[in-house]
């Protein structure tokens, strides 16, 4: 008897087990389905489920086994009060209907199951699977939803992701932080396990996006263990998911940034070239730092003629604690630098825009200043599970004044002007720098992937009030509305090949996930690059949203001068070339803070149904009109370029290619292949060593006409500095070109907004194959010139980059009319 009880009690034990772990769906249709504004809520046998009709096109499903639903949270989602929505409601026998403008919703009753479809009637997301468990489900603690994956379905998104453009497929699991592990070849430098920046979001090519709206460590399942479904879910908290309707990947990344935020207007210099440094010393160097090198180092840009707006002094600007070493924060200068607050005036005196310094989240005592004593008494810190801690409390705002009161400052009132926030990563989990792991409760682990936005989101809104300009700040971690704070890096990677190409789907990814602000380490971060790698790398950095330079190779530091020659010189050529595109990056700013929609865009962003660029993670448009193709094998003389539909010109010889086809394409070491958009306009102007208050007097407009096609360019302008855009106080001046059988007209608006331009002219140089015969500028024939001149009023042609140059002698104080024949 005594045997057979213990094998039953430990049956049951198996069973009480089993069945803690099993999954628990929502059930059957049980009563009390209501409408309250915009939400209708119904209770199931196991859940409570809401529907919150956000727009047309948005729709929030919320689902709870508990009953009761989680509050509000500021890090992720911006905007929970939505206008009215004209929502038409219906319950039948078996279920329930919905529907708006754009949308039809079916819930079924018996067991809970969604489907949506667009207003044809057309299945975009439904619960309905052949396979089992489907809908809804909850195992444990973890919140799961599977849906049906359609033969033709693809899913792009999931944030800075290095490994795969499509995740058709695969799996994933997304948590802020690298790889860890020795050694670092296997561990923290591994592409696989990269997650620096993860977005819970994703876009189908079947014209929707899921947005799952919970801050814990969330897995994908994408079709790898079944083709018919795909499922996505967290390890805890509520199932809490946004579904969005496009069809455009460009409407959804617009639904998807209303929802968790657009970002901002970066200042216009943030957009020139910024520099890193380790001000002489990297880690195991730092007696070498000084004020002077880095006085020095800016003085050589400016020697050399090489364009330069931001700089950073890297992390050994101050001492390295008592506590936490490397991985906190002391705010106390380095005996080394034995001139701070002349060197900031050195600086500043050469037109650098803005300097700043690198911290970490984490108080320390350093010699003369004992912050993390006083913030752990005061409690401004995040408490731990041994200790009272040492993270600064950015969910806090007493903590958060306090930090910026008795830390920040130190820097802030020497004329540092932004921070690097690093390692926003180590917040309830093993820091980077040391054996730490700091806070692992219940709700560190909820806060862990958030913690990266209230990390940025504090020196930003800081030293932006401190200042009296738009805030800027560099930060490694991000995740859902990162996009606010302004932009994020790509992390520590090695100066070797093979990083470089992941590093680029890096950016890919991270633009189709919401965030158009992004930056890497030219050259690579670790190790001395071979100078080819180098230039190919600096070539493909100076055609990222944000230019930024920074190693740690003692001694080159990725300075361009370092690699020879031939590097300096194609550097010095590609940074000239950036500056002189800043009208059209600029431009491009202001549609990401419009719409979401990045200046870096996989070309799945512009070419949704066409299945060859699903996977192509080397070529990418630079804003709308330029394709760049990176260079990421050593040696290549050639690689292959696929050109999508349309008309594309070689933007160094201007040979014009029809689209939907592979071509290979020479690759001389000093060219980037860059090719143009049929149709395309390109503003621009003469490149300057900053970017300054006084605008450019003169905008040069590219432009590459194409039979039957008509385009439009929005030139944006304001002051680039302060807040007023959000006010209205900015400027668009619009640029239309439009080619019929062979004549070209192109006109410029006068700029509309409440920002006055100063008065500026417009040279054009329109892509032809032949001479024209004539010119026209508001009716008037212009004067044809045989030889290249800036004279007023007058055209000429060059057979050798096929072009016809036109000087229209015409201000933007009213409308230009340009006909070619």
């Amino acid at each position: 008897m005594k045997l057979n009880f213990t094998i039953l009690t430990i049956g049951l034990l198996l069973t009480q087990c089993f069945s803690s772990q099993a999954q628990i769906g929502i059930g059957n249709y049980q009563s009390s389905f209501k409408q309250e504004g915009n939400t209708f809520s119904f209770t199931y046998e196991n859940a409570e489920v809401q529907l919150e009709f956000c727009s047309n096109e948005i729709l929030r499903i919320r689902t709870s086994w508990s009953k009761e639903f989680e509050a509000d949270e500021p890090w992720m989602v911006i905007k929970y009060d939505w206008p009215p929505v004209k929502v038409e409601a219906q319950e039948e026998q078996n279920n329930f209907a919905f529907s708006t403008e754009k949308l039809k919703i079916s819930i079924e009753k018996a067991p809970f199951s969604i489907s949506i479809a667009d207003h044809n009637g057309n299945i975009l997301s439904t619960d309905k699977t052949q396979t089992s468990p489907k809908g809804h489900y909850t195992q444990g603690t973890k919140v799961v939803a599977q849906k049906r994956l359609f033969p033709d379905e693809h899913f792009f998104g999931f944030g800075e992701r290095m490994d795969f453009l499509d995740r058709r497929g695969k799996k994933v699991d997304l948590t802020v932080g690298r790889g860890i592990g020795r050694p670092h070849i296997i561990g923290a430098y591994n592409v696989l396990a990269a997650n620096y920046s993860p977005i819970p979001f994703f876009m189908s090519t079947r014209g929707y996006g899921i947005f799952l709206h919970n801050s814990y460590e969330t897995e994908w399942d994408m079709g790898s263990s079944n083709n018919e479904s795909f499922s996505f879910g967290a390890k805890n908290g509520e199932l809490d998911y946004y579904f969005m309707y496009g069809p455009s990947f460009s409407d959804i990344l617009d639904h998807y940034t209303d929802i968790t935020g657009k970002s901002p207007m970066m200042p216009k210099f943030g957009y020139g070239l910024q520099v890193g440094t380790y001000s002489g010393g990297t880690w195991g160097h730092e007696e070498m730092t000084s004020t002077d090198y880095v006085v020095a180092l800016a003085r050589k840009f400016r020697a050399l003629g090489i364009p330069l707006d931001v700089l950073h002094l890297d992390s050994t600007w101050r001492i390295f604690g008592k506590s936490g070493g490397k991985g906190a924060t002391t705010f106390e200068w380095r005996p080394t630098f034995e001139h701070p607050k002349a060197m900031f005036d050195s600086l500043y005196a050469m037109d650098l825009n803005m300097v700043g310094v690198h911290i970490r989240p984490r108080f320390d005592n350093g010699n003369t200043l004992n912050l993390l004593d006083q913030a752990r008494e005061k409690g401004f810190v995040y408490p731990e599970e041994d200790n009272p801690g040492e993270f600064v409390n950015f969910f806090d705002q007493k903590s958060v004044d306090w930090w910026w009161e008795n830390g920040a400052m130190k820097v802030a009132s020497l004329e540092a002007m932004f921070f690097k926030t690093d390692e926003g990563s180590a917040f309830g989990r093993k820091a980077n720098e040391s054996d730490k792991t700091g806070p692992t409760s219940p709700e560190a682990q909820k806060l862990h992937n958030v913690f990266p936005i209230a990390y940025a989101k504090a020196p930003y809104e800081k030293f932006s009030e401190h200042n009296g300009l738009r805030g800027m700040n560099m930060t490694r971690e991000g995740y859902a509305g990162i996009q606010r704070y302004p932009y994020i890096f790509a992390g520590d990677w090695p100066s070797e090949w093979q990083y470089f190409a992941p590093v680029i789907k890096a950016g890919l990814n991270i633009g189709v996930s919401g965030v158009s602000n992004w930056a890497h380490c030219m050259g690579g971060f670790e190790h001395d690059a071979d100078p080819e790698l180098y230039i190919r790398w600096c070539q493909f950095g100076m055609f990222s949203p944000v230019a930024h330079l920074f190693g740690m190779d003692h001694p080159g530091y990725k300075e361009p001068w370092n690699y020879g020659e031939e590097a300096l010189t194609i550097f010095k050529k590609f940074d000239l070339l950036r500056y002189s595109l800043i009208p059209y990056i600029y431009s491009h700013s202001y549609e990401a803070h419009q719409t979401g929609m990045p200046l870096m865009r996989a070309l799945v962003l512009e070419y949704q149904d066409d299945i060859n660029v699903y996977e192509i993670g080397d070529q990418y448009m630079f804003g709308a009109n330029l394709m760049i193709c990176p260079v990421t094998e050593k040696g290549a003389k050639t690689r292959v370029v696929y050109l999508p539909e349309g008309t594309w010109f070689d933007y160094w010889t201007g040979e014009q290619y029809e689209g939907k086809q592979y071509l290979n394409v020479l690759t001389p070491l000093d060219q980037l292949p860059i090719f143009v958009k049929g149709g395309a306009i390109v503003p621009m102007q003469k490149p300057t060593q900053f970017i300054g208050k006084i605008p450019a007097k003169e905008i040069q407009v590219a432009i590459y006409p194409t039979e039957g096609i008509t385009s439009k360019f929005s030139l944006y302008d304001d002051d680039g500095r302060s807040l007023d855009y959000r006010e209205g106080k900015f400027a668009i001046t619009e640029i239309t070109n439009t080619m019929k059988s062979g004549k070209v007209e192109i006109d410029i608006s006068t700029p509309k907004g409440d920002f006055q331009i100063a008065e500026r002219g417009y040279q054009l140089q329109v892509h032809a194959e032949n001479t024209p015969k004539m010119v026209k500028v508001n009716g008037k024939e212009l004067e044809k010139l045989n030889d290249p001149s800036t004279k007023s009023k007058s055209w000429y042609y060059q057979a050798n980059t096929k072009s016809i140059y036109i000087h229209l002698g015409e201000k933007n104080g009213k409308a230009i009319e340009v006909e070619i024949q």
